[in-house]
């Protein structure tokens, strides 16, 4: 299968009418005649936006004889050096193996120093050697560059492709060949392409190898990856890490067991409490007042904290065997909160007889050294004496895996604990015996992209990226805010240059910015790629001013033109840069948010500037934007939500039966749909996750309080009064009885 990687040619003579360009353009057409495409380019330019282009080109040709080298400059031969050295650490920054040549015909290697020679693969005399001969000396390197590209996996799979072998293997399209078949199939081929269809294959090809058992090219490639984040084994996964996280928890727990658990977790991990039948102690997160979760306090890992929570729960201190088997903590939070995991491993090492870090928006940490010990499993990071430590990863996050792609690391203790027979038996009962090869590959291609140094130029320039996109809104308050901006969550300083250090990041015991209490020094920082973009109208202390503008309208002003953003809360926003993240994009959102306020601050009408949500909802055709703000706001406000929000989280939660009981009754139907008005004291049979923040707030099995019945009031109130900014709360079901929307919540039978 052909790519298509150009050779670049950098020479101010490329299209120039004398000798040098003469001889260039022979070279380029003699690379040409080999069937390999050239790009000829007359100026460097912008050097980073050349070293840029090394993910595109199979080599780089630069010419040292050129006038950009010594313009205006003295000493000459100095600035040619300059010149060259720069261009060529931008170049090995990011790529340590793509070819790069110098030729020149008054210059030659010993105008040269030694530094920079020692990063090229040739130096070309234009006229001692015929071009055809040059040309095939450097396309036998450019090739022998590119047939070190693809990884395992990705290598199999292209060739399997471009083999045009027929097959009777499933799936029933053969390759694409049934959607030739019918006109929308027709639509469906010509929209996804050949190349997607004929790698879409059964898992009995043999030449491709088996996820399931992990062999052929899929091992290798599992293998490589492991290499590569520098985990002792490491397992790729089609089903989002939501899979991956109920691969780990069945591999170690059986019902019975108690587990200690993040409350602020992924539903994934209460829906693994129920599957396994274990038995949960919750280690309670902080929380600000704008709704954003924040770390458990170091003092709640403390084992004897953790004994202490054991013996208070009323099913955990009946087990015999009081050791828990797991830990699972979120790492990072939504909104980019980290801890120390090594200070985690210190105290519960021996403790718990599984570490799970769930990792889900972190996968780019271990490869800057600014996360630190901020991360579960890295280069040269200690082993734990008796712990198995895992990290379950969403390649498909932050890097550039396809949706679904998700990957389990393992580092075994010294004591060597892991057996990968009995991991795999959980493997295979989460796994599809029909993977989607398009997702293995995107894996497999997902970690070589990070392999150093460019998987580190990548997270430094996502690190970068979000740094000016911070100072960039910071500029804009500065010249533009006349009374209001948007503000970006973060420590009130910023660096004066770069990305800073560790410090500049950390969360602080006496810091006001984060609102979440007095912590230990050292134990939490914040991701700067993860950045919370705060709107007017509420204060750390969660009261509320006298307008403000609720994050859910600026959300549905930003879509409409044409920016989405990940997660919306009361008054925060929420977006990460990954390393797909450009400086357009950023800008662009920066831009949309100032035609936000102009348009706020001239309340146009909505009609105008919202008009696909004015087509649903026709009735606030007639109100201004901040008409609509003043609206919602005031609801807000009058129900004191903030507020609300934050204690129905911290509020005291009971358990009254286990988990994997509770779900029983649901699952034969022993439950009884019970309005909301009548729910506090009851037992839930399902999830209660409200939508923002989309955090469980009750699992199977635990009462409903007060607190948290009042907000389900509000949400019915909230609902019937603002069609199409309904609150959302998974468990929550509505039915229309005789043209009345009734709530209600399937709990279990009294």
């Amino acid at each position: 299968m052909r790519f298509r990687f150009p050779i670049v040619i950098i020479d101010e003579d490329f299209r120039s009418e004398n000798a040098s360009g003469f001889g260039i353009r022979a070279l380029a057409k003699a690379i040409e005649g080999e069937g390999v495409e050239v790009m000829g380019v007359t100026s460097y330019g912008d050097l980073s936006t050349f070293a840029q282009q090394q993910s595109r080109a199979s080599a780089f040709i630069l010419s040292i004889d050129d006038e950009e080298f010594n313009s205006g400059v003295p000493e000459e031969e100095l600035h040619v050096v300059r010149q060259l050295r720069s261009f060529v650490e931008e170049i090995r920054f990011r790529n340590a193996d793509i070819p790069i040549f110098l030729y020149g015909e008054t210059r030659t290697s010993s105008h040269i120093p030694n530094d920079v020679l020692k990063e090229l693969h040739g130096f070309i005399h234009m006229f001692e050697d015929t071009p055809e001969f040059v040309a095939r000396h450097i396309i036998r390197e450019s090739k022998a560059y590119l047939d070190t590209l693809a990884p395992p996996f990705f290598r199999a799979l292209t060739g399997y492709a471009a083999d045009g072998s027929y097959s009777w293997h499933c799936p029933g399209h053969s390759g694409g060949v049934a959607f030739l078949k019918s006109p929308v199939g027709q639509m469906f081929h010509q929209f996804f392409g050949e190349n997607l269809l004929r790698a879409d294959v059964c898992n009995a090809v043999e030449e491709l190898g088996q996820l399931l058992d992990h062999t052929g090219p899929v091992a290798a490639s599992e293998r490589n990856a492991a290499r590569i984040f520098h985990a002792d084994h490491l397992y790729f996964v089609t089903n989002g890490t939501s899979t991956s996280n109920k691969m780990v928890w069945h591999s170690v727990v059986s019902p019975g067991d108690i587990v200690v658990v993040d409350r602020n977790c992924h539903k994934s991990i209460l829906h693994a409490i129920v599957m396994t039948g274990a038995i949960p102690v919750f280690l309670t997160p902080t929380r600000n007042h704008f709704g954003i979760i924040g770390p458990i306090p170091l003092e709640e890992f403390a084992p004897e904290n953790i004994q202490k929570k054991i013996e208070a729960h009323p099913f955990a201190r009946h087990v015999a065997n009081k050791k828990p088997r797991i830990l699972t903590i979120t790492q990072s939070t939504y909104d980019g909160v980290l801890y120390n995991v090594e200070t985690i491993k210190e105290l519960l090492d021996g403790k718990i007889e599984t570490l799970h870090f769930d990792e889900a928006w972190l996968p780019h940490a271990a490869f800057h050294d600014f996360y630190g010990d901020y991360h579960a499993i890295g280069e040269g990071r200690p082993r734990c004496k008796d712990s198995l430590v895992y990290s379950t990863q969403s390649t498909h996050k932050l890097l550039a895996g396809l949706s679904q792609a998700s990957q389990i690391l393992v580092q075994d203790c010294e004591n060597e604990k892991f057996d990968r027979d009995i991991f795999n038996e959980s493997y295979l009962m989460h796994s599809s015996t029909s993977p989607q090869y398009a997702i293995i590959a995107s894996c497999d291609v997902a970690a070589a992209m990070m392999e150093p140094p460019g998987g580190t130029a990548l997270v430094d320039e996502s690190l970068m990226e979000a740094l000016n996109f911070r100072r960039a809104m910071r500029k804009v308050d500065a010249e533009w805010g006349a009374g209001w901006w948007f503000k970006v969550w973060g420590p009130d300083e910023l660096p004066a240059e770069g990305i800073g250090g560790r410090d500049d990041w950390m969360v602080k015991k006496g810091d006001r910015w984060h609102g979440f209490g007095p912590l230990v020094e050292g134990f939490n920082m914040l991701d700067p790629i993860k950045a919370t973009v705060i709107t007017p109208g509420l204060d750390m202390e969660g009261d509320f001013a006298d307008w403000g503008i609720p994050a859910g309208i600026v959300n549905k002003y930003l879509a409409e033109h044409g920016v989405v953003v990940e997660k919306t809360g009361l008054y925060s926003f929420f977006i990460m840069f990954t390393i797909g993240i450009t400086k357009g994009r950023w800008n662009s959102l920066v831009t949309a948010l100032q035609q936000f306020k102009d348009d706020y601050d001239k309340n146009q009408p909505l009609w105008r500037i919202l008009p696909k949500f004015i087509t649903k909802h026709p009735t606030y055709e007639r109100m201004g934007l901040k008409d609509l703000c003043d609206k919602l706001h005031g609801m807000y406000k009058e129900y004191d939500v903030a507020r609300l929000t934050t204690e129905m989280y911290l509020s005291d939660i009971v358990p009254a039966m286990r988990p994997a009981d509770a779900w029983a009754k649901m699952a034969h139907r022993q439950i009884e749909r019970v309005p909301i008005d009548e729910l506090e004291g009851r037992i839930t049979a399902s999830l209660v996750t409200p939508y923002p923040p989309g955090i469980p707030l009750l699992i199977p099995g635990e009462r409903f309080n007060k607190t948290i019945v009042d907000y389900l009031k509000f949400t019915r109130e909230f609902n019937k009064q603002l069609p199409g900014f309904e609150t959302d709360v998974h468990g929550l079901v509505a039915e229309d009885v005789d043209g009345r929307i009734v709530y209600h919540i399937d709990c279990v039978k009294d």
